[in-house]
């Protein structure tokens, strides 16, 4: 490749097709990432604000939830609002630094999110398999601890990741033909060799997703024996219950990932459009559905959601009573102060 077209200095900016070949539907495609958006948005605040105003949900496995919930606010945020940008402004320029910390979020809270997962499976194990002493095990500040250590993980570990991406030359077509600074995708416009990233990256998302998945198997696994030696089979469906909502979000999120990292790494014959697709649903689904999915499946998150819609429609109907009393008020008032017009 020429010198001439390659760049020394990283301060070009990318440029973010969408979804390639479909730029004349993107204002239709907008509209179901809009709504997951919105309704992540809406979902995970009313989960962190059910847990924060209940009492009864100030216990770990509630804390992991908000945990949850923060990575799908911060998760979605660092990606829809600039992809729904090129969708209906066609604001496809994205600045180098502000590209790399974008895939700097992505990255790490889904190393994040799998650690959290992690803790919520042994959060599961020691109160179905060691119940007697889960309160002395995992308290308040040793679960807020486990959340730090998630994070520091995350981040100690992308951190080099983004310093080798950020070294890299870039030639001077800088166009990402997706709708988010994807990895692959960028890491292809680099002029010079990134088998040290690409070594990198691939030991630490086996390292990372291969351990977690392994003691998360484990941890159901032990779960699994012990529910099933229950004597009564209520237990047994109570506690099966109980696993059912983690279970499903576990295989969501790694199932999702895997399927979105082959589909990127091996085209199978797609189309792109459908690669870009299926990499931009599993950006913005699952933080959508993580939320529906406790509020079905728990009925402690259930029940605390309605007790706060209760008290915010308490509030309202207050609200409205005293602006009518108020009004009664200033009526009867002025029949005082002006009889003669009545």
């Amino acid at each position: 490749m020429s010198t001439s077209n390659q760049s020394n200095t990283n301060s070009l900016p990318f440029l973010l097709m969408g979804i390639p070949g479909l730029e004349d539907l993107h204002m239709w495609i907008s509209i179901p990432f809009c709504f997951t958006y919105i309704m992540t948005l809406l979902g995970n605040s009313i989960v962190l604000l059910t847990v924060r105003l209940d009492k009864n949900l100030h216990e770990p496995m509630y804390y992991f939830i908000s945990m949850l919930a923060v990575i799908d606010l911060i998760f979605s945020t660092a990606v829809v609002p600039k992809m729904l940008g090129v969708f209906w402004l066609d604001s496809r320029v994205i600045g180098f630094e502000a590209c790399f910390t974008q895939m700097f979020f992505i990255h790490t809270f889904t190393a994040v999110e799998s650690g959290v997962l992690l803790a919520m499976s042994f959060d599961r194990y020691v109160a179905i398999c060691n119940p007697l002493r889960y309160n002395t095990i995992l308290t308040s500040s040793r679960t807020i601890q486990i959340g730090l250590l998630s994070l520091a993980r995350g981040a100690g570990v992308m951190t080099p990741l983004m310093c080798l991406l950020t070294s890299l030359p870039y030639c001077r077509n800088r166009v990402i033909p997706h709708s988010y600074c994807e990895h692959m995708a960028v890491v292809e416009l680099a002029c010079a060799d990134p088998s040290a990233s690409d070594l990198y990256s691939l030991i630490v998302a086996t390292l990372l997703v291969g351990t977690d998945s392994v003691f998360i198997t484990f941890s159901y696994g032990m779960i699994l024996r012990s529910v099933l030696r229950l004597p009564s089979q209520e237990a047994r469906l109570k506690a099966l219950r109980t696993c059912g909502s983690h279970v499903s979000i576990i295989l969501m999120f790694y199932i999702g990932g895997l399927l979105s990292m082959y589909l990127q790494m091996f085209s199978f014959g797609l189309a792109p459009h459908v690669q870009v697709l299926v990499a931009d649903f599993y950006l913005t689904v699952p933080p959508m559905l993580n939320p529906l999915i406790y509020g079905i499946k728990m009925k402690q998150i259930q029940e605390g959601i309605f007790k706060l819609l209760g008290q915010l429609a308490g509030l309202s109907t207050s609200q409205a009573d005293k602006d009518r009393s108020d009004a009664e008020r200033g009526r009867h008032h002025q029949k005082i102060i002006y009889p003669i017009l009545e």
